[in-house]
């Protein structure tokens, strides 16, 4: 552990697994300790970090046959500009910029938890995810201009229905043990492998054909003709 009990990243775990650190930036109420909650299931072990009242979720996996030792880190309710502690971005090797769908506000955010970001964090890879699409899918036919200015893969999610948690997360997670095995082109795989994918749940069973219109997962090619920040006029404020 490094001084104030937090975890030391640059240490190799009990096994030798690789260490990585992700955390979830957005607005309070995005849905961003759902996320991690449905996406580790039964299978996690929350701990507090009682010096800076922050939530670690540890999650255990394999990348490219490496044993990997993942830290969720999220921010317990803390969200405000300027106000989050540094030790919540040290080591970083990976971020989630969550909004919320239903809230337009929770969107036009995003710049400034970016820009919070990179004065602590300039270069670790950052993915960008919709939440709540669960609450009316014909927002999946919207484009969202900002993931696609930063060049960030973007994600239709639901913490309440499971869609596209699972690939999200391990999109993140591979995207984390890259940067911190110095890669340089992870997230082109990823931005690839996002034209084609679809939307699907959790479980692989229902894609969201079964729901609005079959749409793309990447959200960065449906709605085509709507390309710039200004058409989500429809997300609520």
């Amino acid at each position: 552990m490094a001084k104030n009990g937090e975890p030391d990243y640059d240490q190799v775990g009990d096994e030798g697994e690789c260490k990585v650190k992700i955390i979830c930036l957005g607005d309070s109420a995005v849905g961003k300790s759902k996320l991690v909650e449905r996406f580790l299931m039964d299978g996690y072990k929350p701990q507090q970090l009682s010096t800076y009242a922050l939530t670690l979720f540890n999650y255990k996996t394999e990348v490219n046959k490496q044993k990997v030792l993942v830290d969720f880190w999220d921010t317990a309710g803390q969200e405000r500009f300027n106000n989050m502690h540094p030790s919540y971005y040290h080591q970083a090797h990976a971020c989630i910029l969550v909004f919320d769908t239903t809230r337009k506000v929770t969107y036009k955010n995003l710049p400034l938890w970016l820009k919070e970001l990179r004065e602590y964090r300039p270069e670790i890879p950052c993915l960008c995810c919709a939440n709540k699409i669960d609450v009316d899918y014909n927002v999946t036919k919207k484009s969202f201009g900002f993931a696609k200015k930063q060049r960030m893969p973007f994600y239709f999610v639901s913490a309440s229905d499971g869609t596209n948690v699972v690939k999200m997360f391990n999109d993140a997670i591979r995207a984390a043990v890259a940067y911190k095995n110095d890669s340089t082109d992870f997230m082109d795989e990823i931005m690839r492998e996002l034209e084609n994918f679809e939307l699907e749940t959790d479980s692989g069973s229902q894609t969201l054909d079964d729901k609005k219109d079959n749409v793309s997962e990447s959200g960065l090619e449906s709605s085509k003709n709507k390309d710039n920040d200004d058409d989500d006029s429809d997300v609520k404020s």
